[in-house]
């Protein structure tokens, strides 16, 4: 069974940036679109970030993080990332990632991120 380990959230002031990663055990990985979730406080999962699969050609944004955020693959490294820049208070939750399309995996513990001064 596919699995995901979300690292790199912490404590950051606003304006400033992290990098999550989240290494996937599964030898199929170049071909899954994937995606970074979070969940804030109070809310329902959303999807912030989308990749397609092999060369990661495609991506997709969810407006509130369109130019702050970037989503990168590393298919040699079953690695998926996040760089996260000019974060905002409102960016603080719990991050997630997993498969984007198609029935997707058991979600991992995530990473949380905290934006604050």
């Amino acid at each position: 069974q596919v699995q995901f380990v979300e690292s790199g959230g912490g404590l950051v002031e606003p304006g400033g940036s992290l990098r999550l990663s989240c290494a996937v055990s599964e030898s199929r990985f170049i071909y899954n679109t994937m995606g970074w979730y979070r969940q804030r406080p109070g809310k329902q999962r959303e999807l912030v970030a989308r990749i397609s699969g092999g060369s990661g050609y495609s991506r997709y944004y969810a407006d509130s993080v369109t130019g702050r955020f970037t989503i990168s693959r590393d298919n040699a490294k079953n690695t998926v990332y996040l760089q996260m820049n000019s974060l905002k208070p409102e960016d603080t939750a719990a991050y997630y990632c997993n498969k984007a399309v198609g029935t997707p995996g058991e979600w991992g513990q995530g990473t949380q991120v905290t934006v604050s001064s």
